[in-house]
């Protein structure tokens, strides 16, 4: 079984734009990959077709997770396969709070007839609440209701350490983000990696990979990866801009 989510050929369209033409791709468990591009490259999309989002149209290729079809899933069948989507814009929940939220997702991780070990359960989430320095009465919050943007993020990847996903997928989980709060995040997603564990980061700045210190680096231009290379591939981005790398397949 292959031990990677691996992607292939991905067509995808919102509203018949195509906005991924032919997109291939595969993360290893053990290793941390980032996408950087211009705006309008398909960043963002490739996050939510995989995720399942219903607005996306899938028109060829494939998604495979552990060797198994993702895009023959449902939305939170994909999740309990272990798949998680860090978003950009995290969505507000008015009236469900954070701790009836996780308890509930990780609820639905387990056989049927299982339960949750309460005291257990309530004493991994508070140290993982420490760790990212939120305080514990966000516990009893709405979720993401009325947080600020760096908050949002913070609840994001707790969320995150608390479904222990086999793949994760950080959607410029940097947009926003004070220095001290990316530092926080950063080190949260580093807790995490682990062999059995693939991360896929998307950001616009070199700044979050700082931090995340990415294995691979691909940039993305007219729905497709273009250019693959190291962490030094991202300094370089810093320094030139995407018009180096589009003039180079203008000249290919």
């Amino acid at each position: 079984m292959s031990n990677s989510l691996k992607i292939e050929n991905l067509h995808a369209s919102v509203e018949d734009t195509e906005i991924l033409k032919g997109l291939s791709l595969e993360i290893p468990k053990g290793e941390v990959h980032a996408i950087m591009g211009p705006n309008g490259s398909g960043k963002s999309t490739l996050s939510k077709v995989i995720a399942g989002h219903e607005d996306y149209a899938v028109s060829g290729g494939t998604v495979h997770m552990d060797g198994e079809d993702l895009l023959a899933l449902e939305i939170d069948e994909r999740s309990r396969a272990g798949f998680f989507l860090a978003f950009q814009y995290p969505h507000e929940i008015p009236g469900v709070s954070n701790a009836n939220f996780l308890r509930a997702a990780r609820q639905a991780r387990l056989p049927k007839g299982e339960e949750i070990d309460a005291v257990a359960f309530y004493k991994e989430m508070y140290a993982k609440m420490d760790e990212l320095g939120m305080d514990r009465k966000f516990t009893a919050r709405s979720v993401n209701d009325g947080f600020s943007g760096g908050e949002k993020k913070r609840n994001e990847i707790l969320q995150m350490m608390m479904l222990d996903p086999k793949y994760a997928i950080l959607d410029e989980t940097d947009s926003g983000l004070d220095i001290d709060a990316l530092k926080i995040v950063a080190q949260g997603v580093n807790s995490m990696r682990s062999p059995e564990r693939g991360f896929l980061v998307i950001t616009h700045y070199q700044r979050l990979l700082d931090y995340i210190v990415p294995d691979v680096v691909h940039v993305m231009h007219d729905g497709k990866i273009v250019k693959t290379g190291g962490k030094d591939l991202a300094l370089e981005l810093e320094e030139k801009g995407y018009d180096w790398v589009t003039e180079e397949l203008a000249v290919a």
